[in-house]
């Protein structure tokens, strides 16, 4: 790529939607600042449940065709976010949805459960030496709540960080996706206190929501507020997988939970951020006027 913003920021997910869920806001909010906002996806999501009936002849044990439905929901979204630059790991398809952790899709030789680190995290250091940016954006160790495309999404994001260095690229800071407790807390008592009637079955609780960490372990937390519009938005351009009602919104387990605008994370790699809970992804010193950006030094 040539000509790029000087903040750059990259994002790796496993399936379409996990991006809006978790870092809408953040995405809308850099994107609309003039950063570079670039999202890699690992999968198509062929193996997600469908919530519209009407769409349910989409899933794999019928016609087998969500998987490029989703590339259209995940295009819809991005355009509500203003994200431009999007790509699949590997190109679309390359990579098929692993199912849930435990059930047979997790033995199919196209899985992405079954892929190669090395040879994936290879075309995710392609992506980083094409764009350069100064922040990367993951799920931790566990995928959030197990899955096992979050999980290796984790690994292959953070071999393809050290593949990039070893090429010339060190990205300055990598984080890992989580939500403090306190703050989930408090969005399940909203939406306790909301007195109306919700389409979803039942109500979720805090053990459902992934990442969430004690609060003193998150590092940055970037203030989304003003996007949130916007977040619901590519929320309901997911339509196969998210039920939307206000700020409130039900994954196919049909139990509403609260998102949130304001989005947190936990540094994983690079150079600390001053202390105390930050409210940027980059550093502060990034100015554009060279090829680094502040991006070649600290840790591994």
């Amino acid at each position: 790529m040539t000509d790029l913003p000087a903040r750059r920021l990259l994002l790796v997910h496993a399936h379409p939607d996990d991006e809006t869920i978790n870092n809408g806001a953040t995405m809308a909010k850099y994107a609309a600042e003039g950063a570079l906002v670039t999202l890699v996806t690992c999968t198509l999501g062929e193996e997600g449940e469908v919530i519209p009936g009407e769409l349910a002849h989409l899933a794999a044990d019928r016609d087998d065709t969500l998987g490029e439905h989703r590339i259209g929901e995940l295009d819809a979204a991005m355009a509500e976010l203003g994200v431009t630059d999007h790509r699949f790991l590997g190109g679309p398809g390359r990579y098929r949805d692993s199912g849930m952790m435990g059930v047979v899709q997790n033995d199919h030789p196209d899985c992405f459960w079954q892929a190669d680190v090395d040879e994936a995290a290879g075309h995710l250091a392609e992506v980083i030496l094409d764009t350069r940016p100064q922040a990367l954006v993951t799920y931790d160790s566990n995928g959030g709540y197990g899955h096992p495309d979050h999980i290796q999404a984790h690994r292959v994001a953070l071999r393809g960080y050290e593949l990039a260095a070893d090429q010339g690229h060190r990205i300055a800071r990598v984080y890992e996706i989580c939500t403090p407790r306190s703050v989930v807390e408090a969005g399940f008592a909203r939406l306790a206190e909301a007195g109306k009637e919700f389409p979803f079955g039942g109500i979720a609780s805090v053990d459902d929501v992934p990442g969430v960490v004690d609060d003193d372990l998150v590092t940055v937390s970037v203030d989304g507020s003003g996007f949130a519009d916007r977040k619901t938005a590519a929320m309901r351009a997911h339509a196969t997988q998210i039920a939307v009602d206000g700020p409130f919104f039900a994954l196919s387990n049909d139990l509403g939970q609260p998102f949130f605008a304001i989005e947190h994370y936990r540094q994983v790699r690079g150079e600390a951020v001053t202390a105390g809970r930050g409210g940027d992804l980059f550093p502060a010193d990034i100015d554009g006027t060279d090829g680094t950006d502040g991006a070649e030094g600290g840790a591994r």
